[in-house]
């Protein structure tokens, strides 16, 4: 007779469903997701905000050079929450998609097409013996044929278009702060100052500029590009968050 809880087993293996419909692994994947570091995207009447928390992990650590906010196209930018070598792989990828797009139909790929690529080599991880799910949750940003458009993708595969979004360990108060003060007239600068007054919610604690990463693309433009240390103080003063 076994004493064992009765969800164990069931999560020895990826392609083994429990009793009650679950892939452990795919659960377990999710969690990882949700201790991650707090990423978020806003999308404004004019473009798209991606903004990124970065986390000293030790004394001689430089946190200026680490990079949570990243150009994948001249169109595209993206972050991602959970375990940071699976996002950096998936980011290598994406970038592999909108290249062979580009050279293939001489055109920029579409953001919600590039995330379902990315989505369906997810997908195909939660199916297979011998893998694993990839534990991070992508948030990606661009303006494309049909405009600006914001996009998360799950470990599972699954990705929905969203307003305002975020991911990781203060997912929950970025949200609540969302959804209380978004609004869809903002523009590309009042959404940076939101997103930055959400990422301070979530923190509870000050926001300095080497904690912060943010990136944007305009509808005007369709440039995607990092704002310089002096730009992020400045938007920080601007949000005051600093103190």
């Amino acid at each position: 007779m076994s004493f064992m809880p009765a969800s164990m087993g069931y999560d020895r293996a990826l392609t083994i469903f429990s009793p009650d419909g679950k892939l452990y692994q795919v659960e377990y994947a999710a969690e990882a997701v949700r201790r991650g570091w707090t990423s978020l995207g806003i999308k404004s009447e004019n473009g798209v905000v991606l903004i990124a928390e970065r986390r000293k992990v030790a004394p001689l650590h430089d946190v200026m050079n680490l990079e949570k906010v990243f150009a994948v196209d001249t169109h595209i930018g993206a972050t991602f929450s959970g375990l940071g070598h699976d996002g950096r792989i998936l980011i290598d990828y994406a970038r592999l998609i909108a290249v062979r797009h580009r050279l293939t139909f001489d055109e920029p790929v579409d953001v919600e097409l590039l995330a379902r690529t990315i989505c369906d080599i997810k997908q195909a991880y939660t199916q297979q013996a011998g893998v694993r799910p990839f534990g991070v949750s992508l948030i990606i940003g661009g303006v494309d044929r049909k405009g600006a458009e914001l996009v998360k993708t799950e470990p599972s595969g699954l990705y929905f278009k969203y307003y305002a979004v975020a991911a990781g360990a203060g997912e929950q108060a970025v949200i609540n702060y969302l959804e209380k003060y978004y609004n869809v007239k903002t523009t590309v600068e009042e959404a940076i100052i939101l997103g930055l007054r959400a990422l301070r919610a979530a923190l509870e604690e000050p926001l300095k500029v080497e904690r912060v990463e943010i990136g944007y693309v305009d509808v005007s433009s369709k440039l995607f590009r990092k704002l310089s240390i002096e730009e992020v103080q400045s938007f920080l003063e601007k949000a005051g968050v600093t103190s």
